[in-house]
């Protein structure tokens, strides 16, 4: 049986009670970074007193070898108990996992997912923005065409959206924000459940000056749903004039109108 156990984002205390029971009980730990892993483990068993299944096994499982590592695996691996695990938070949340699942539901391989501890949903209920509706984008392309396409899609979908951001490229986004809608209201949230977790509330330049180029951390940006008069500030001919596939076109242009996605994009094929 596979098992995907989150992992705490920076409080230890956040550990559930069924984590520490599968990750004692494991065969195989498979490890977005085994070290990772490891040294978690290692604090566990001092703050809980857990024992470890002797001889467990670790297994390097990453974004740049799961494709290659899930074709070459056999059902029959499953017959171990197997949890995967990332170096923390939510398997399958901008992080690997999801490959894993849907080769156990190919193969009728049984597997579980345990809640947890994950970023996304934190910074979005901390964000106090009561549009409850809510789109996740985790990291942003860093440059080019595809990043103006996705951050317009991020500030204009009409739901409030999340996004993961490293302290290198925070400025700049923030920045992007504000030339894109200077107005609009953003929550910023630092290293949540660590020591120096902050909270931010703001438009971008408001928080680019208190934060007065200070961006150590980890960072999760929500933006509040668009209003309506700030969707309709973009016209379908600014849509089209952007260099970006028709269905991306298509997207947006359907969140201004209400219409279906695919009529709009049958008539942009058209033209």
């Amino acid at each position: 049986m596979l098992s995907l156990v989150p992992t705490p984002i920076g409080n230890i205390g956040d550990i559930s009670l069924r984590s520490l029971e599968l990750l004692s009980e494991a065969d195989i730990l498979l490890c977005e970074d085994t070290r990772v892993t490891k040294k978690l483990l290692h604090i566990l068993q001092e703050r809980y007193n857990i024992t470890l299944k002797e001889n467990q096994e670790f297994i390097s499982l990453h974004s740049h070898n799961e494709q290659d590592f899930v074709e070459k695996l056999e059902p029959s691996f499953f017959e171990q108990n197997v949890v995967y695990v990332s170096d923390a938070g939510m398997p399958g949340v901008s992080d690997p996992g999801q490959t894993l699942v849907r080769y156990c539901i190919e193969n009728g391989v049984a597997y579980d997912v345990l809640p947890g501890a994950n970023a996304l949903l934190t910074a979005f209920v901390a964000s106090g923005f009561c549009q409850t509706q809510m789109l996740f984008f985790g990291f942003l392309d860093h440059k080019g065409t595809s990043r103006q396409q996705q951050l317009q899609e991020a500030m204009f979908n009409g739901y409030t959206t999340v996004l993961y951001e490293s302290p290198h490229r925070l400025e700049k986004l923030l920045r992007e924000i504000d030339d894109t809608e200077s107005s609009r209201q953003l929550f910023v949230a630092k290293e949540l459940t660590k020591r120096y977790q902050k909270y931010l509330h703001g438009t971008a330049k408001e928080i680019l000056d208190r934060l007065n180029g200070n961006y150590k951390g980890e960072w999760v940006v929500v933006i509040e749903a668009a209003s309506a008069h700030a969707a309709s500030a973009i016209s379908q001919n600014d849509i089209l004039e952007l260099d970006i596939p028709k269905k991306m076109q298509a997207k947006l242009i359907a969140k201004i109108t209400g219409e279906k996605i695919k009529d709009i994009y049958n008539r942009l094929n058209e033209s």
